[in-house]
């Protein structure tokens, strides 16, 4: 049940998907394979089919709010790709990309623009902390264009934690910035494939920007055993920040939603990954229980 998993997905985002993108979604070669279930599942009242949406249950009005979102969205992704070329202009970053709600095409007045960062191995901590400054410096610490929460490093460019939930973000990432890392980083995650078979990175979009002088001076002035010491002090400073600050999440979720290391940063306090992945599984129950439909639950 491809079709029925995806949807429900989705379904707790409020975000109706069309057949082309239902299909996508699915490991089925033969789109008949996912019209068949859509039909089966239409028979069975779980769906509805409005214009080109596909709806779970009576939820009419997300229609009209992914509409309003897909409109909204246009505007965003020029702004968020201007952004991209800045933020890889900063010392150390190798590759940015556009994630969240923004590059599944969505957004609205409560959105943030989401960037992924695969920083150069070492000096993650470093990046991290410069783009941290300017967004408190001058963006008044506004988080609403310029969201950065996870960060990589290049020798660190596999995703640990491999569920649907991170399946989904990969597969909807638009790369902006940093070909030839971004070439290598699909080739370290083809475990995607394992949930979305017919899966191809899109590297149409990114460019190769230049670093300016600074970045290079800066660079060339902290690539030795100084910058090492530097980067390991930003770590140390922050996760000490963040462990006094988030007390209250337990040691096993601060690992995954708070991940510290010298090749990770994942600055994700609510957790959304776990509570996506809850929430699916609670919907999975639900249509064993309602309508015998069995659904193999995720784990985070």
């Amino acid at each position: 049940m491809d079709t029925l998993k995806t949807i429900v997905y989705f379904s707790i985002f409020r975000h109706p998907l069309k057949i082309e993108e239902i299909h996508s979604y699915t490991n089925y070669t033969d789109t008949n394979h996912t019209t068949k279930e859509l039909e089966f599942l239409m028979d069975k009242k779980i769906l509805q089919k409005i214009d080109e949406f596909y709806v779970l249950g009576n939820d009419i009005d997300s229609i009209a709010r992914r509409l309003k979102g897909n409109e909204q969205a246009k505007n965003a992704l020029e702004k968020a790709s201007k952004m991209a070329q800045f933020i890889s202009k900063f010392p150390y970053v190798e590759a940015v990309a556009i994630s969240g709600s923004l590059s599944k095409g969505y957004y609205d007045e409560n959105s943030d623009v989401d960037f992924f960062v695969i920083t150069k191995t070492t000096r993650l901590w470093v990046c991290r902390t410069l783009l941290m400054l300017y967004k408190k410096i001058f963006l008044l610490n506004s988080r609403k264009h310029f969201c950065i929460n996870y960060f990589i490093s290049t020798s660190n460019l596999e995703i640990e934690e491999k569920n649907r939930f991170t399946a989904t973000e990969l597969k909807t990432l638009i790369p902006m910035q940093g070909t030839a890392i971004f070439e290598k980083f699909y080739l370290k995650n083809l475990w995607i494939k394992n949930y979305f078979s017919k899966f191809e990175p899109n590297l149409s979009l990114v460019q190769n920007s230049k670093k300016p002088f600074i970045t290079k001076t800066i660079e060339g002035t902290l690539n030795n055993p100084i910058g090492e010491f530097v980067d390991s002090f930003f770590k140390k400073i922050t996760t000490f920040k963040w462990k006094s600050k988030f007390k209250n999440i337990g040691t096993e979720d601060f690992k995954i939603a708070l991940k510290s290391t010298q090749n990770i940063s994942k600055h994700h306090p609510l957790n959304f990954q776990k509570k996506v992945i809850f929430a699916l599984n609670e919907k999975y129950r639900e249509f064993q229980e309602t309508h015998n439909i069995e659904l193999t639950e995720e784990y985070v």
